[in-house]
């Protein structure tokens, strides 16, 4: 069934996500950038998926994290303010938090308002005390991270919590620009707790992409309805299939939404036409080896110490060290 095309008051026609949709439907590759998946019922989708049977980074990387995050914490010192980045539904965070000698504070930057200050709620009912700041803010721009994490203190070690090999929706040339960024702004010495997926086998990632419930597939199809609502789209959902693909050249799994007619959709007063099957690009999630992800964490100015990883040696949980 068609969406409605009114636009929402709040957003502008110059608004960012207007300018990324307009320009990745002009291109010969339709594409959209993955980070616009996240309006409210997006990220709601996202953390039902990451409790699917197929989605197993979740998971494995909470069972690392238990294992192992004692002897992170203390590499890490006392006093810590924390930074995570894409915090999302916060749940592996407590782990983290409670572990940390005398807490200083915690900074969770996500783009979703909404997701983000019911998920800050919730966390506080589980610590009462935490001295918490959000921050709305698009992670992947420099000038918003810039902004988000200029009120850190000047006291204490500093942390980057970056889980959910969210560090994955890079390619190799943005990961390293993205992890010097957060690296020039936490300082000299700070610390980095990310988490990598290290998976090649399409037999266990195509799944995790593309479950039985056909729930990442309505997570997928959610970004068009966000279009509809508002940028006055007229996208039909139900003409676009979910689509994930393992690109083995790239070492990445790629999510698309695949047109099944012949069709044209407005936006914003400008039409653009599909053929049958072709395809508008979602998401890239790279799975960087071991090897590579030290590779792009040494250019990027930041020294791994540790890898923790789970028993199939498939999943990483890097703690890295920014260079003096």
């Amino acid at each position: 069934m068609q969406q409605s095309a009114s636009v929402r008051s709040d957003v502008l026609p110059d608004s960012r996500f207007a300018h990324d949709v307009l320009n990745g439907l002009s291109g010969m590759q339709k594409s959209i950038p993955c980070q616009w998946f996240y309006d409210y019922r997006g990220s709601q989708l996202f953390e039902e998926i990451t409790g699917l049977a197929e989605y197993y980074p979740t998971r494995t990387e909470i069972a690392i994290l238990r294992a192992n995050v004692e002897k992170i914490a203390a590499h890490i010192g006392v006093g810590a303010t924390v930074v995570e980045i894409g915090s999302g539904s916060s749940r592996k965070t407590p782990l983290l938090l409670h572990a940390l000698s005398q807490l200083r504070s915690y900074i969770p930057v996500d783009i979703s308002e909404e997701f983000l200050y019911a998920s800050v709620r919730e966390l506080k009912t589980l610590m009462p005390g935490l001295q918490c700041t959000p921050i709305v803010a698009d992670f992947s721009d420099p000038r918003a991270l810039r902004s988000a994490l200029s009120m850190l203190p000047k006291e204490g070690p500093r942390v980057g919590f970056f889980p959910g090999s969210t560090i994955g929706n890079f390619a190799p040339d943005p990961s390293r620009a993205l992890l010097r960024n957060v690296g020039d702004l936490l300082g000299s010495g700070a610390w980095m707790i990310i988490g990598v997926d290290s998976t090649q086998d399409p037999a266990v990632l195509v799944p995790a992409y593309d479950d039985a419930r056909g729930v990442t597939a309505e997570f997928n199809l959610n970004l068009l309805a966000r279009i509809n609502r508002e940028l006055a789209g007229t996208f039909a959902l139900e003409a676009f299939a979910h689509e994930a693909r393992f690109d083995t050249q790239h070492g990445r799994i790629e999510m698309h939404l695949v047109s099944k007619q012949i069709q044209q959709v407005r936006v914003l007063n400008r039409v653009f036409s599909f053929n049958v099957d072709e395809t508008i690009h979602t998401e890239n999630a790279y799975k960087y080896s071991v090897a590579h992800f030290d590779e792009i964490a040494r250019a990027a100015g930041w020294t791994p110490i540790e890898r923790c990883s789970d028993d199939a040696g498939g999943f990483g949980v890097f703690l890295l060290q920014r260079n003096p």
